[in-house]
C-alpha cells in the first residue's frame, strides 16, 4: 500500500471529522461532491440534507475519529476502508456509533472529495 496515500488519506478524514465535530456545515461541505450522499442501514441520506440538519442542530457531534484501515487507488479515484467513532445528538438524544467506513473520493482540481460514504455498524 501506498504509505504517503495513506497518510494523506488519514489526515483528510481527521480534517473532515474536526469539520463535523464544529458543527460547521460549510467546513463539512467542502469535503464532500455536490451529489455526496452517507448511506447507512436506513438508506441513502443526500448532502444537502445532512447539511440542513447540523445547520438547524438537530444533527451535532462532539467526537469523532477515524482509523485508516486499507487504501485503494485508481487514479482519479481513491477507495478508504476506515474504523470510525463517533458521538453526538440526534434531535436532543445523545448517540454514539462504532462502524466501518467506505469513502470513495475523486480529485478535482482542488484536491480529494469524497462522492459517497457507506457506513457499517459494527458488531461487538
Amino acid at each position: 500500500m501506498n504509505t504517503d496515500l495513506r497518510r494523506e488519506m488519514q489526515q483528510l478524514l481527521d480534517d473532515w471529522a474536526a469539520a463535523i465535530v464544529a458543527n460547521d456545515p460549510a467546513r463539512i461541505a467542502g469535503f464532500a461532491e455536490d451529489r455526496w450522499a452517507l448511506v447507512g442501514g436506513r438508506g441513502a441520506l443526500p448532502r444537502q440534507r445532512f447539511l440542513d440538519v447540523v445547520a438547524s442542530g438537530e444533527l451535532t457531534h462532539e467526537a469523532m475519529s477515524f482509523d485508516v484501515l486499507d487504501v485503494w487507488d485508481r487514479g482519479e479515484v481513491v477507495v478508504v476502508l476506515a474504523h470510525g467513532t463517533n458521538s453526538g445528538h440526534w434531535q436532543g438524544r445523545p448517540f454514539t456509533a462504532d462502524e466501518f467506513v467506505t469513502e470513495v473520493f475523486s480529485r478535482d482540481g482542488e484536491g480529494w472529495r469524497c462522492v459517497v460514504s457507506a457506513l457499517s455498524p459494527r458488531e461487538q
